[in-house]
């Protein structure tokens, strides 16, 4: 495939394309062997009368990096809201199919929604510290889930700004306000607020969209390092991005799934014509 009109060459993409490394040592299963986290099979959703996803399947492997990539408005984020029912705070939604977090469809078996939102946690585009300390930012889930004893709460809080990188930057800072940390740093304070009530899989809406290309790589380099303990589902607009932190990549475009595989094989050879489109830059 050649560059035409300043689209992006296919192969451009491939060698910042690594395999994924494994979770457990000595572990050489193929991707297809690998176990997984949470299944969607037949999903459609609604806001009111008006359809905005359309038979979306597919499988998210458990400790892999799953990409969302299409146009703006093609339902990748109201597709990534469906995992944890994050859509149910918005009046008129409807929702058929399922989805099922380690076969519990978390739809029609699950009655309280806190518990969903507790084993899949969300970080949201734009990073929305809450008004308080940075310790307290992270020990809120803790707190609100019944988390009293302070030696608890401060060895999880520790424990948690090391697992987002921001524990050295921060440590001589915990009850600073978390308004004073940069826009990077607030974003990773999320990630850790996400974290510290120890979800199984973590959703990401566009995490470094609004961030300077350093702290987008220490973003990148945190999911990199996430996913050894974690499922993570990302949307981005970013293809370079997806290619770089992704396992897995599915292309949405108008409200359906148009295809899903591997990174590699979604970003060097498509099955599907709007896939090689979108991907080398014809649209979107």
């Amino acid at each position: 495939m050649h560059k035409q009109h300043g689209y992006i060459e296919l192969k451009s993409l491939q060698p910042q394309i690594s395999e994924p490394h494994n979770t457990t040592s000595g572990d050489q299963r193929n991707k297809a062997d690998l176990p997984v986290k949470m299944t969607v099979k037949k999903l459609d959703f609604y806001y009111g009368n008006s359809q905005a996803l359309y038979d979306i399947s597919l499988d998210v492997q458990r400790n892999r990096v799953t990409a969302l990539i299409g146009p703006s408005g093609c339902g990748k984020s109201t597709f990534l809201r469906t995992l944890n029912r994050m859509n149910d705070t918005i009046l008129g939604t409807r929702l058929e199919g399922t989805v099922k977090l380690d076969e519990v469809d978390i739809y029609q078996d699950v009655k309280d929604v806190s518990v969903i939102r507790r084993r899949v946690g969300m970080v949201f585009q734009k990073s929305n510290p809450f008004p308080k300390s940075i310790f307290e930012n992270v020990a809120y889930g803790l707190k609100v889930n019944g988390v009293t004893d302070k030696r608890v709460i401060s060895e999880a809080v520790e424990n948690t700004l090391k697992r987002a990188f921001l524990w050295d930057e921060v440590k001589d800072k915990l009850q600073h306000s978390a308004f004073m940390l940069s826009g990077g740093q607030q974003q990773r304070l999320c990630i850790a607020r996400a974290l510290a009530v120890r979800p199984e899989v973590l959703l990401m809406d566009e995490p470094a969209s609004s961030l300077d290309p350093l702290s987008t790589s220490k973003i990148e380099n945190l999911i990199g390092e996430l996913k050894k303990n974690y499922t993570i589902v990302i949307v981005t607009h970013n293809m370079q991005q997806a290619a770089r932190v992704s396992d897995s990549t599915g292309f949405f475009y108008e409200g359906r799934l148009i295809e899903y595989g591997s990174t590699k094989q979604i970003f060097t050879n498509p099955t599907e014509k709007k896939t090689e489109d979108y991907i080398t830059g014809r649209f979107g």
